[in-house]
């Protein structure tokens, strides 16, 4: 039971903090945007990171991640875990595995990420009653689940519209969707998968790692799953100009998701997904953390930036 509740609070951490310490990395280098303003969202911490040598004189693809708070020093973060995202794309660029590219580390909203990264529309398309069940859930004995209600539509138009815009005018990137990726881990992945579904003309590709897919912590009867299966048998991409990426382990709070993972691949696969453009990998024993996405980074790295 602890080791569960230790696993619900990767997925809910409110370990938010416009001031927080700036991330120390290994490889290449950390610009921070502090408290980045928004007209959608809480402002929030935006860290860029770029690869050693980064010239102007070249252009970058550019990974959108969520939970930039996890993504480069494990010093700063809630659990001491980090994904490692400077060393592994470090390597793989100089080893000309991927094409360069920076990485946009996107904070979390705190005690609002579940309403900010649960997708909105299949959250909408559940009965009334299903969303006023949803939002009585409990996070703590004194907190909700849900801090406020679901506003990932917002999320993601302060992504679009007023992140990217920034990225692309401030640094040497690419700017189209072959060249734009966005990546994230349990309640990530799930983001992760809406904001390619909504904006299949700014992303390219989509990485979700340990996807979790019951959108809250109920196994029996939870009417969310099939919720998000009518959404992507709607809204997926199109396979001949996206890539989709889903991994699961076995092990913790991953034991959840391999049935679940399977009903989402008959639906991809269904849409004319194969093996050119989409991957669903499982990884036996990895459990629901940081380490265990670190230790398998660099494969959906390479699946989405190889180089061309």
């Amino acid at each position: 039971m602890m080791r569960l509740l230790g696993i619900l609070f990767i997925l809910l951490s409110s370990s938010f903090n416009v001031y927080a310490q700036l991330p120390q990395v290994s490889a290449g280098s950390i610009e921070r945007l502090t408290s980045f303003p928004s007209a959608f969202v809480p402002p929030r911490n935006i860290d860029i990171w770029l690869p050693a040598g980064y010239d102007k004189q070249q252009r970058y693809a550019v990974l959108y991640m969520h939970d930039g708070q996890m993504l480069f020093d494990a010093t700063t973060s809630w659990n001491k875990q980090e994904w490692q995202i400077d060393e592994v794309a470090s390597r793989l660029i100089k080893a000309g595995k991927t094409q360069p590219f920076i990485v946009v580390g996107i904070d979390n909203a705190g005690e609002n990420r579940h309403s900010e990264y649960f997708p909105q529309q299949p959250f909408e398309n559940l009965s009334q009653a299903q969303q006023t069940a949803l939002y009585q859930l409990q996070r703590t004995k004194n907190q909700a689940l849900f801090s406020q209600q679901v506003y990932s539509d917002r999320y993601l138009k302060f992504l679009v519209t007023e992140l990217k815009p920034y990225i692309d005018s401030h640094y040497s990137v690419y700017t189209d969707a072959a060249h734009t990726f966005v990546m994230g881990s349990s309640m990530g992945g799930l983001i992760s998968l809406y904001a390619i579904s909504e904006y299949p003309h700014i992303f390219g590709g989509a990485a979700c790692l340990s996807t979790h897919w019951p959108g809250t912590f109920e196994q029996q009867n939870n009417p969310i799953p099939p919720a998000f299966f009518n959404y992507m048998q709607q809204k997926l991409p199109d396979p001949s100009t996206h890539k989709l990426y889903f991994d699961h382990g076995t092990a913790t709070l991953d034991a959840w998701y391999p049935q679940l993972q399977a009903k989402a691949d008959k639906i991809i696969e269904a849409k004319g997904y194969t093996s050119q453009n989409w991957q669903s990998l499982i990884f036996e024993g990895a459990e629901h953390s940081e380490h265990a996405w670190a230790a398998r980074l660099d494969i959906p790295l390479i699946f989405l930036l190889a180089l061309k």
